[in-house]
C-alpha cells in the first residue's frame, strides 16, 4: 500500500511519497521488500498514487531484487479500502497486505504468515494509540477496532499488516457502498457477520514515521543493526569508532572524527577536521566542509554543509545548501504539525530540500523550514517557514 502522501511529514514529502523517505540511506519501502524476500514472498503488487514515478523508477519490475513487482494506480487517495480494491484482479489466493510507509521487519512478516485462520492482523503496543486503530481482543480473536479514538483506554493498535482471503473484497465493496473507504471498515463488517479475525502480537519490529522528528528516532533504531563497511578513501589521521558504514567513492579527509553507528553514502566528501557523531545518516553526494559537526541527524542526498557549522538532531532535505557557521540549535520545543501541537525534548530543526541557509544563521529548536526557502546571512529563525519563503 504505497499510494499515500504523508502530509504530516512535509516539507520532506512535498516532492516524494512517504514510502520513499530515506532512513539509514534506504527508502522505507525497501525495508518492507527485504522483509518479504526473507520470508520467501516473491510476487508483489504495489498500489501507488502520489508521486508514483519516484517509486516505479526506483524499484522497476523487481528484477534486481529477485522478485516480480506489478503496479496498480489509485488515482485519488480516498482510503486504504479503496486502494486495496484496485489490486483485486491481481489476486487469486490468500494474500498479505502491508502498509508501505512503515518499517516492517522479517519477524513481523513471519508472524502474520504463521497466524492461524484465513484472516489475521498483527498488533503492537503504542505510546500514542489514539493515532491508530485501537484493537480490542478476547482470547485469540479481535472483537473490535476503534479507528483513531479521541482518547484510548487500550494501547494495542493495528499495524495495518493483514492476511486475507479473497472474501475481503466483498466486504470492502459493501463498506464502500456505505461511504466507508478504509480496510478497517471492512474488517468491522467481517466481525459483525461473525467471522473470526485472529491476531498476533508483534515484537517491536514495526515502526511508524508520522512526524518529521520520527525520521530521527526510527533512523537511530535502524542504525543499531548496520554493519561496518569502509569503502571509498579514508585519508591519514582519520578516526573511526564504533560501527561506521562508508560508501564507494566517498572521501574522508584528514583530521575527521566519526563515531558510529553512522552510515555515509556514495560519492561524499567529508572534512578535513569534521566530526560526525552517533545515529547520523549521510546520503549520497553530500559535502561536509571543514570543522563542521553533525550530531544525531539525517542529511539527505546532494546537500551541502558549510564549514564551522553545527547540525544537531536535525533533518536536512535533498539538495539543501547550508552555508558556513550555521547552527541548528537542539532543545525543547512545541511544534505545530497538521493543526496539532507536539511537545518535544532534544529536537533540532527540519530543513526542506533545495533550500539555501545563509552563513551565520541560527535556527531555534523545532523549526520547520519548507522547500526552496532562502535565508539571508546573520538571521535568527524563530518560526516556521512555508516553502518558497525568502528571509532577507
Amino acid at each position: 500500500m504505497a499510494a499515500g502522501e504523508g502530509k504530516r511529514l512535509k516539507p520532506f514529502t512535498e516532492d516524494m511519497p512517504k514510502v520513499m523517505l530515506p532512513l539509514a540511506n534506504k527508502p522505507i519501502l525497501e525495508y518492507i521488500l527485504e522483509a518479504l524476500i526473507k520470508n520467501g514472498v516473491h510476487d508483489i503488487v504495489l498500489v501507488v498514487g502520489f508521486k508514483k514515478e519516484r517509486i516505479m523508477n526506483y524499484f522497476g519490475n523487481g528484477q534486481k531484487y529477485g522478485v516480480r513487482i506489478d503496479y496498480v494506480i489509485q488515482e485519488k487517495q480516498i482510503g486504504t479500502g479503496h486502494a486495496l480494491l484496485q489490486a483485486e484482479s491481481y489476486l487469486d489466493e490468500d494474500f498479505l497486505v502491508l502498509p508501505g510507509d512503515n518499517i516492517i521487519d522479517k519477524k513481523s512478516v513471519s508472524s502474520i504468515i504463521q497466524t492461524k485462520g484465513h484472516t489475521a492482523l498483527l498488533i503492537e503496543k503504542s505510546h500514542t494509540p489514539s493515532k491508530y486503530g485501537v484493537v480490542q481482543t478476547k482470547n485469540d480473536v479481535i472483537i473490535d477496532i476503534i479507528e483513531k479514538p479521541a482518547t484510548a483506554e487500550l494501547n494495542e493498535v493495528s499495524t495495518g499488516i493483514y492476511r486475507f482471503n479473497l472474501t475481503i473484497f466483498d466486504f470492502l465493496k459493501k463498506a464502500m457502498k456505505e461511504g466507508k473507504n478504509n480496510i478497517t471498515d471492512a474488517v468491522q463488517l467481517l466481525i459483525k457477520r461473525g467471522n473470526k479475525i485472529y491476531f498476533k502480537d508483534g515484537e517491536g519490529g514495526w515502526m511508524d514515521v508520522v512526524y518529521p522528528w520520527d525520521i530521527l528516532d526510527v533512523n537511530a533504531k535502524i542504525l543499531q543493526d548496520i554493519s561496518s563497511v569502509t569503502s571509498g578513501t579514508i585519508e591519514k589521521n582519520v578516526t573511526l569508532k564504533g560501527i561506521v558504514n562508508i560508501g564507494e567513492g566517498t572521501i574522508i579527509h584528514p583530521g575527521s572524527y566519526i563515531m558510529g553507528p553512522v552510515v555515509i553514502g556514495n560519492d561524499c566528501e567529508i572534512g578535513p577536521h569534521s566530526c560526525i557523531f552517533p545515529s547520523s545518516s549521510i546520503g549520497n553526494n553530500v559535502v561536509i566542509y571543514p570543522f563542521s559537526e553533525i550530531r544525531h541527524s539525517v542529511l539527505m542526498g546532494g546537500c551541502t554543509i558549510g564549514s564551522h557549522s553545527l547540525i544537531s538532531h536535525s533533518v536536512i532535505g535533498k539538495g539543501a545548501h547550508v552555508f558556513p557557521h550555521v547552527s541548528t540549535i537542539m532543545g525543547k520545543s512545541v511544534i505545530k504539525v497538521d493543526n496539532q501541537y507536539c511537545e518535544k525534548e532534544d529536537v533540532g530543526s527540519f530543513i526542506g530540500g533545495d533550500s539555501r541557509i545563509g552563513d551565520h544563521v541560527v535556527i531555534e529548536p523545532g523549526i520547520i523550514i519548507g522547500r526552496h526557502c532562502e535565508i539571508a546571512p546573520l538571521r535568527v529563525i524563530q518560526r516556521d517557514l512555508a516553502s518558497g519563503i525568502k528571509v532577507m
